[in-house]
């Protein structure tokens, strides 16, 4: 090991910070407004005082921002800043041993027990007089003057007025002696998004199901028409699958069958045809001018609009045609399909991401996405990230929201967890998670306790979806209504991110194409649907009840304060989540049988969620309106499956009476 004169003499010691996503190597996320708190092991040899600050910018700007930390126990030191903009930020943190901090501690104690001497004082005004060289202006002057009256031959007890002095203490503090200050090995990131990736609620629909008449193909016209349907209910993303041309070769028909016959519409994600590919729209469903319209009236209804980018062409996309190496071939020179064995998907081939022009295919696929932000779109689900390479992530995304910060991907990933976590290290928003099959409640509180109480929170942002237009589970299949009231209470408040495929959800759509299969019967991915929205037994009503509860609490609005509670009965899961501020104070009790009434006892830590002990407080079902009076940490709750099998409580530490009476002295 070599160092440098200087090197040899920084003392300082950092380790483990955080937040630090392995060693740096990838950025932890925020939201804007966040406050990020940065801790770290900072010590030192020996028996000197340390100082120790935090440095932060912008990237792209060299203006940094030093911010003092202050010390926790066993050498742990923190402090928290804010990020208001967009964008990526760095931070470094650095520590030095503090002279003159380790000089004031010990004279202090020497003052107390009357053992200070002359020396003592010498050796602070040269600390002070070096401080002054440091120092401006008046500064300067004003310190100088100190460090003389420290070297003067006043007597004892006015040399202690001065040396231990406030405001001398202040000065110094404002001009450190950093020339031997350790900085930790490397830059750390975090990356700003908009507040919609901390907080969303997603509802999708099939464009082409949206006609008002049966058997005929939906337009973008009549996806307007369904905006304010969806924006009534509370939810704030609309996600459309892909509205791009369909392929004709080897397309599917209905129930996934292989051979199509004339008039079936085929599925979606097998993108392109002579009419186009990833760049141009199904003609069934209007012009680039229509969407641009559908987008605006989103909008204007405070909705994001999120596209569905698949990365697969149909053996007729133009792509296949005028860039065949970007596929992979067989040796009778076939173009290998998609197949995840038994399944074969042979309307579908992938990308080869061993191609030998890799460079020209990333390129391209950077550009659909850019394409479709020029439209109007800032929010994309991505199908299946986990089948493409993990460097053209990380290279496609990080030089989108280098332009672009306003741009949130959502990884459709359901495969293995370091899988998962990874793609959300390369810079995914939003990945959606195992909670469809987290049925138990210790499933439940195991796996949302590792994504909101670990590590693992500072990249990867959860997002609940009980239901997709692939996932129908045997839990929502034989669960009847209570089932999919259970998972809409426990999708909407365990996670801030939540999502459902509509108008399947909340009309109850539950019967497979087979038993053991999760594919729904005449499954919207290969036909039209025409969906009843004012049936009677619709989740409607519950589902805007739901919603107006997240957008009106701010507890719901995040996932770290999440908490799991102990109750009697392993059918009756607990739990709490708080505002920032702890002003917003939610409790949820769900009943997780959905054929027979449940009851618990439920046992509250009233000092961590500090409820007062000596006196009642109020627990208000937001989804009823019925007020509770508990006292203590143990309360009784029952539930039957077939009312609402759930409370929202907003807990009132502070009972508010109102009294019709006046009381005069």
């Amino acid at each position: 090991m070599t160092l440098t004169r200087d090197e040899g003499r920084k003392r300082v010691i950092i380790e483990g910070i955080s937040p630090e996503i392995d060693g740096g190597r990838f950025p932890a996320k925020r939201t804007q407004g966040d406050q990020v708190r940065v801790e770290a092991d900072i010590f030192t040899d020996g028996h000197d005082s340390i100082a120790a600050s935090l440095l932060v910018h912008r990237e792209g700007s060299s203006d940094w921002t030093e911010i003092p930390m202050q010390p926790l126990v066993n050498d742990r030191w923190t402090t928290a800043f804010r990020v208001k903009e967009l964008g990526r930020y760095g931070f470094k943190v650095q520590g030095w041993v503090d002279h003159f901090e380790t000089w004031r501690r010990d004279l202090l104690k020497r003052i107390k027990a009357e053992t200070d001497a002359p020396v003592d004082y010498l050796i602070g005004a040269d600390l002070v007089a070096a401080t002054a060289g440091r120092a401006l202006g008046a500064d300067s002057l004003w310190l100088g003057q100190r460090a003389a009256e420290l070297r003067s031959e006043k007597e004892s007890k006015e040399l202690r007025i001065i040396a231990i002095d406030a405001l001398l203490h202040e000065m110094v503090l404002r001009y450190p002696d950093k020339r031997f200050a350790t900085e930790s090995d490397r830059e750390l990131s975090i990356v700003v998004d908009p507040d919609h990736a901390r907080f969303s609620a997603w509802y999708e629909f099939f464009p082409r199901s949206t006609s008002p008449e049966p058997d005929k193909h939906g337009t973008f016209a009549d996806c307007e028409k369904r905006l304010p349907y969806v924006a009534d209910m509370g939810f704030n993303v609309v996600y459309l699958p892909p509205i791009h041309p369909i392929g004709r070769m080897f397309r599917k028909g209905p129930n996934n069958n292989p051979q199509s016959q004339p008039g079936d519409e085929g599925s979606p994600w097998a993108i392109g045809s002579l009419e186009g590919g990833h760049k141009s729209i199904l003609p069934a469903l209007g012009t680039i001018e229509g969407f641009r319209s559908f987008v605006q009236k989103a909008k204007d209804l405070n909705l994001f609009v999120a596209m569905d980018i698949a990365f697969q062409s149909a053996p007729d996309h133009p792509y296949v045609k005028e860039h065949e190496n970007w596929f992979k071939k067989r040796p009778d020179g076939t173009i290998q399909y998609a197949e995840n064995p038994p399944k074969k998907y042979q309307d579908i081939y992938p990308f080869d991401f061993e191609s030998e022009d890799w460079e020209g295919m990333w390129e391209e696929l950077k550009s659909v996405f850019l394409y479709w932000v020029d439209q109007g779109v800032t929010v994309f689900r991505v199908d299946n990230p986990h089948t493409k390479a993990f460097p053209f992530w990380e290279w496609c995304i990080t030089a989108i929201k280098c332009d672009h910060p306003e741009v949130l991907f959502l990884a459709e990933a359901f495969t293995r967890p370091k899988i998962m976590y990874r793609l959300a290290k390369l810079g995914f928003s939003q990945s959606y998670t195992y909670f469809p099959w987290r049925n138990a409640k210790y499933e439940i509180t195991t796996y949302l306790s590792e994504l909101s109480q670990t590590p693992v929170r500072e990249f990867f942002r959860p997002n609940q979806w009980p239901n997709t237009p692939d996932i129908l589970t045997e839990y929502l299949q034989i669960g009847g209504r209570p089932a999919f009231m259970i998972r809409l209470l426990l999708a909407a408040t365990l996670g801030s991110n939540y999502g459902v495929y509509g108008p399947a959800f909340e009309l109850l759509e539950h019967v497979p194409i087979r038993h053991g299969s999760e594919e729904y019967l005449n499954s919207e991915k290969y036909e039209i649907r025409h969906w009843d929205l004012d049936r009677s037994d619709s989740l409607r009503a519950l589902m805007t009840t739901v919603n107006d509860i997240r957008n009106n609490n701010l507890a719901l609005q995040s996932d770290w304060s999440l908490q799991f509670h102990l109750t009697d009965n392993d059918q009756i899961i607990c739990y709490s989540k708080e505002s920032e501020d702890r002003s917003n104070l939610i409790l949820v009790v769900v009943n997780l049988d959905p054929h027979h009434t449940q009851s618990a006892f439920l046992r509250l830590p009233l000092d961590q969620l500090a409820i007062p002990q000596d006196r009642a407080f109020e627990a208000e079902d937001l989804l009823t309106g019925a007020r509770y009076l508990w006292y203590g940490p143990r309360n009784y709750v029952e539930l039957s499956p077939e009312r609402i099998p759930g409370h929202i409580l907003k807990i009132h530490r502070q009972l508010k009476v109102e009294s019709d009476f006046e009381y005069f002295l």
